[in-house]
């Protein structure tokens, strides 16, 4: 039998070049991304504002985001239900919006036309925009006074709209509006789903009699099932922790009457704002268990999902 020591340096010495290769990208990951998350749960313990020494608060920052404990002595966060209610409505009106939009837009290209190239282009372009660029490029098209929104609401004979400005849900809706503008990044994502489904499939349908919206229900839908799947959860991941309002909301990102307060904004503020480090990272580690638990379930009522080896 061979010395599994003298294997395994051949297999080191094999794939030497390859581990030089992914060097940089290990050190990175290691140094700015698992260094930093083990740090932020050490935080979260203590009360810490990054300058002073740590101070040791149990499980006191966790209680506080959970409303307090009077025989604790831990009195409880009262932005926390504004920022949960902002948090759940845009999750729930934004990844339904985008993901039907952007599906829909896919399907509109996804055509033999001559030219169409043209316009998956100028669909994706705008994500190209840095998204703290596109967020001032926003603001200043909702204006009240200059936007070129509220120039059309004057065309129109209506009042000006306040957009994200609202003291309400209407500052919310404004952001769903604005996000439709980079729905052109998932149709490239839907594009590639529906080259993958075999012509097959819709010439035996077209012999069968089917029109163009049996084929959407029956072939096109369920066949694209395992990228909604993954669409839906990379959407739960990234509209929980949106905190793009910190370039365009009043008041370092909340909005008047906190009307945008969301919970990835909050994050920002306790630590960069208030100071309150370990706060902040009891914050992170929560939302980090809220998306971890949700992910789950969505994969454990996944049975509707169609993947191509099912069909073997």
């Amino acid at each position: 039998m061979k010395n599994p020591s003298a294997k395994i340096k051949k297999l080191v010495r094999k794939s030497r070049t390859g581990w030089l290769f992914n060097l940089p990208l290990t050190v990175g990951i290691l140094l700015f991304t698992f260094v930093p998350v083990i740090i932020s749960l050490y935080d979260s313990f203590f009360s810490y504002d990054g300058l002073n020494e740590r101070t040791w608060a149990g499980l006191n920052n966790f209680i506080r985001i959970f409303g307090g404990s009077e025989s604790l002595h831990v009195s409880g966060d009262k932005e926390m239900k504004k920022i949960v209610v902002n948090t759940l409505v845009y999750t729930a009106l934004s990844i339904p919006v985008n993901l039907i939009a952007s599906y829909f837009l896919a399907l509109l290209v996804n055509t033999a036309l001559k030219g169409v190239s043209c316009y998956r282009v100028i669909y994706y372009l705008p994500c190209m925009i840095p998204a703290v660029a596109s967020g001032l490029l926003w603001a200043d098209m909702f204006d009240n006074t200059f936007g070129v929104f509220n120039k059309l609401l004057g065309f129109f004979g209506l009042g000006p709209y306040d957009f994200f400005k609202n003291e309400d849900l209407r500052a919310i809706l404004s952001i769903v509006l604005m996000n439709m503008w980079s729905i052109g990044g998932g149709m490239i994502l839907w594009l590639s789903a529906f080259k993958n489904i075999g012509k097959h499939y819709y010439e035996a349908a077209v012999l069968d009699g089917a029109n163009a919206w049996d084929k959407l229900i029956h072939i096109t839908i369920p066949m694209s099932s395992a990228m909604i799947f993954y669409n839906m959860i990379m959407s739960v991941i990234g509209t929980l922790q949106y905190n793009g309002t910190l370039t365009f909301g009043t008041r370092q990102g909340r909005g008047p009457e906190n009307s945008l307060y969301m919970y990835g904004v909050k994050i920002y503020y306790e630590a960069f704002v208030r100071g309150k480090i370990g706060y902040a990272s009891a914050l992170a580690w929560v939302m980090l268990v809220v998306i971890a638990a949700i992910t789950v379930v969505l994969f454990r009522t996944s049975g509707w999902v169609f993947y191509a080896e099912d069909n073997n």
